[in-house]
């Protein structure tokens, strides 16, 4: 049997790990999103029917967004799941 120590800190490192993996996926998403957009976009430019579409356009808005909402996922659950460890020590 594990210590209470040997918990918490179990318990913080998988908190952090699912935080760090949490970020890497909505940031993926994002980025998917965006050049899915942007690929419709471009198909509809070169039929002829809509502007040209550059691609800084559309991915450097969605790297910041990205960015942004990646951070705030992983802040959540980094704040959730350390007050709930100090919650039940």
């Amino acid at each position: 049997m594990i210590n209470a120590r040997a918990g918490v800190n179990v318990a913080r490192g998988l908190c952090i790990v699912w935080a760090i993996v949490v970020w890497n996926v909505v940031f993926d998403h994002v980025i998917v999103v965006a050049g899915r957009e942007y690929r419709a976009a471009a198909i509809v430019a070169a039929q002829g029917t809509g502007p040209y579409a550059h691609m800084d356009d559309w991915m450097r808005p969605a790297i910041a967004r990205g960015l942004w909402i990646a951070t705030a996922a992983s802040g959540m659950i980094l704040l959730v799941g350390f007050a709930g460890i100090r919650r039940c020590r």
